[in-house]
């Protein structure tokens, strides 16, 4: 259940401790616990700031649990589990565990190749290795804005196929691994999930247009495999300029919300054989919605 506020209260916003971290997305939050007993302004607060900095860093939630992560992230929400791959015991709570394949080393948003794909990501670091590790995000309103008439234009007017086929917490198993890995990928793909989505969607709470793209993009509708790959491409590019990143050194106890609906991430697999273990409980999000009001839809394959 989300967060209710009294018409009061919501103009009393708690002032937060924040410092930017880069120029265009990302900020840290100092000096709040987070929990589902958060003051309500606090709360309404961290919301706000999400919005402008798309995503926020929080040291030191040493006293999360699983369960206490959970149910922190509902006040965004609904929380959701992952739609294949099986949450910890008696919760919601996907873990990401470097030694079972948990590596997401690639530009993505997560679950798009679910219709209503999350609105808000909660992740909690757990295992931290000493050097290494560290995640990336990028803003895909501020890629937008930026792209040239020419490519708004075009952006506006594309949709593309998403597709669970791929899949980034399977990718980077060791060779050795054959049997955990196909394992993996039976389960992830045990039920085939796609999504027709634009390329540009209408953000529901800020109105700004953002590109919905990344890795689980399969092709442009309408669109050959070859024109798609370098359209994406094209977009990619602007997406991860390093003008529209962050990228956060992990600490054991970290936390990092993002707005799901604005940006992608990357996790960079550059630490080895060393552990780094991260869980992550999403929230319910709203189907798209592209600039001329369509909305987002299953893919039939046809």
């Amino acid at each position: 259940m989300s967060a209710v506020l009294d018409p009061v209260s919501a103009t009393r916003l708690a002032p937060l401790d924040t410092v930017r971290v880069a120029g265009r997305i990302g900020a840290e939050v100092r000096g709040v616990r987070l929990g589902a007993d958060l003051p309500a302004a606090v709360f309404t607060a961290i919301r706000q700031a999400l919005d402008q900095h798309k995503v926020l860093f929080f040291r030191g939630q040493h006293h999360l649990t699983d369960a206490a992560q959970q149910d922190f992230a509902r006040l965004f929400g609904d929380v959701v589990p992952h739609p294949t791959v099986p949450s910890r015991d008696g919760t919601q709570v996907l873990e990401l565990d470097s030694q079972h394949g948990g590596r997401a080393n690639s530009w993505h948003t997560d679950v798009t190749f679910d219709v209503a794909y999350p609105k808000v990501s909660v992740l909690r670091s757990v295992v931290i290795p000493p050097h290494g590790g560290d995640t990336v995000w990028a803003n895909t309103a501020t890629a937008y804005a930026d792209l040239p008439a020419p490519l708004k234009g075009l952006a506006d007017t594309l949709w593309a196929v998403h597709g669970n086929d791929y899949d980034y917490a399977a990718t980077r198993v060791k060779a050795a691994d054959d049997e955990g890995l196909r394992r993996y990928r039976e389960v992830f793909t045990s039920r085939i999930i796609e999504a027709e989505h634009p390329l540009v969607r209408v953000h529901p709470r800020t109105g700004e247009r953002t590109l919905v793209a990344g890795h689980f993009v399969k092709r442009f509708i309408g669109h050959s495999s070859l024109d798609s790959a370098n359209l994406l491409s094209i977009f990619q590019r602007h997406i991860t300029r390093l003008e529209n990143t962050v990228r956060w050194r992990w600490a054991e106890g970290d936390v990092a919300i993002w707005d799901n609906q604005a940006t992608q991430h990357y996790a960079i697999d550059d630490y080895g054989d060393q552990h780094r273990v991260v869980r992550r409980v999403t929230v319910a999000g709203e189907a798209p919605v592209a600039v001329d009001g369509s909305v987002s839809r299953v893919h039939v394959s046809r």
